[in-house]
């Protein structure tokens, strides 16, 4: 049975920093590429960042780029969203994901096979 569980969220002020991860077990952790989604209250889910299983490759949605690193500790099946310069936008529930496929210039849902319940981040102005 595979789990993905999110940690690390938390209520921060603008400008400060957060640390995400994301454990998953039950399946081959670095035969799958990995990455962060994000929805806040009455917003579509958005990608985030993604990284390809052999964690050379990484993919950022415009408005993370600089402030966000993605990284991963295959040994520890282990993935990392180190969040810096927070903004209020940055505010929504944050997904981990596990999937097959891993692209270069964007993130879609249906490329993730298995997904974790979330942990809230809240930035206040």
């Amino acid at each position: 049975q595979v789990q993905v569980v999110e940690s690390g969220g938390g209520l921060v002020q603008a400008g400060g920093s957060l640390r995400l991860s994301c454990t998953a077990s039950g399946l081959t952790f670095d035969d799958y590429a990995m990455g962060w989604f994000r929805q806040a209250p009455g917003k579509e889910r958005e990608g985030v960042s993604c990284i390809k299983w052999s964690g050379d490759l990484t993919y950022y949605v415009d408005s993370v780029k600089g402030r966000f690193t993605i990284s991963r500790d295959n040994a520890k099946n282990t993935l990392y969203l180190e969040m810096n310069s927070l903004k209020p936008e940055d505010t929504a529930m944050y997904y981990c994901a596990a999937g097959h496929y891993y692209r270069a210039h964007t993130m879609r849902q249906a490329d993730f096979d298995y997904w974790g319940q979330g942990t809230q981040v809240t930035v206040s102005s």
